[in-house]
């Protein structure tokens, strides 16, 4: 700083204005301080300011995987909020293991993040609680925390579930199959119970051998797909519980000679041209939101935690339009 200082004829205090973004000073003075900075090679020292500030200006994402397209957006939008608040975004996958996402976790708080944003893969988080205390301003996204009390933003899977099943019948079927995630998954139980609650509602049983909840893998979907088709009396259409159950029901129905319709929950790439109906969630609106909601804390709003609910849309597409076979 001594050294851009000199260079542009101006003092150290000026150079710091001018590096930190402060008002009080002219354009031209910016001017030839940003020419010697630039000139210089100069880049400020973040070690040195965390120890002044107390603050790193970077914080945490943890997420289930990077590599599922649903994460994309929510990732890029709390990236942008925390582009705008002038800090970084470091994130993690934590492959849906609880003791992975607890180790990614500390390790960004030992790291010194001012925030962490959380999508839970455990059910527990008191561990936590030290760092909340410490300062860490901390929002769960997607899914609630568990034992603790913080701020959360979620989508609305019950309700969604209930509307594209609630479609369904609309449309004549009365066997519809469900296929969904781990019953140990915060999201798979509310879209399970929107699903029971749609059948409910229209005085439909739900025959158990509907039910399908387990690993997203390609088999296990084909598999639990192909069982409910094949049955004595077959469903007449399928409800898909997340994006990755969604793209293997597509490729099994496709090779079958009778229509099955289809709605699955989280739209996908290509859905609007092969006509696949969803249940379409906001992903870049739960990371905007959350966000947010981890700089107002940061910015000292004091409140207590609070649970914010999005709503999902309905889009009609074709797949979830088709009645049920006429031979069944």
């Amino acid at each position: 700083m001594k050294d851009v200082a000199a260079r542009a004829g101006v003092g150290l205090k000026t150079v710091s204005r001018v590096v930190n973004g402060e008002p009080g000073v002219t354009p031209d003075t910016e001017r030839r301080v940003q020419e010697a900075i630039e000139f210089l090679g100069f880049r400020r020292n973040d070690s040195a300011r965390v120890l002044r500030k107390g603050r790193t200006a970077s914080v945490g994402l943890v997420l289930e995987d990077l590599a599922d397209p649903f994460y994309g957006p929510l990732s890029r939008a709390v990236e942008e909020v925390a582009r705008a608040h002038g800090a970084l975004l470091i994130n993690g996958s934590s492959a849906e293991d609880p003791d992975r996402e607890q180790e990614l976790a500390l390790a960004l708080c030992a790291r010194r993040v001012d925030g962490l944003i959380v999508i839970p893969a455990g059910y527990d988080h008191r561990y936590l609680e030290p760092e909340i205390r410490a300062g860490v301003a901390t929002v769960f996204v997607d899914r609630p925390a568990g034992r603790i009390d913080a701020d959360t933003v979620l989508s609305d899977n019950f309700g969604g579930a209930r509307e594209g099943v609630a479609h369904l019948i609309a449309h004549g079927h009365r066997r519809i199959g469900f296929v969904g995630d781990h019953p140990r998954i915060h999201t798979a139980v509310e879209r399970l119970r929107g699903y029971r609650a749609a059948l409910e509602d229209a005085g439909l049983d739900v025959d158990e051998r509907w039910v399908a909840l387990g690993s997203t893998s390609p088999d296990r979907v084909r598999s639990a797909v192909e069982t409910m088709l094949d049955a004595p009396e077959p469903v007449t259409a399928v409800f898909a519980g997340n994006n990755r159950v969604t793209v293997t029901a597509v490729r099994v129905l496709a090779e079958r000679d009778r229509r099955t319709a289809l709605v699955g929950f989280d739209d996908i790439e290509l859905a609007d041209l092969l006509g696949i109906t969803v249940i379409a969630q906001d992903s870049a609106a739960l990371g905007r939101t959350a966000a947010e909601r981890l700089f107002r804390r940061l910015d000292g709003v004091n409140e207590e935690p609070e649970s914010v609910t999005l709503k999902t849309t309905l889009i009609p597409r074709g797949s979830g339009e088709l009645p049920p076979a006429a031979n069944i």
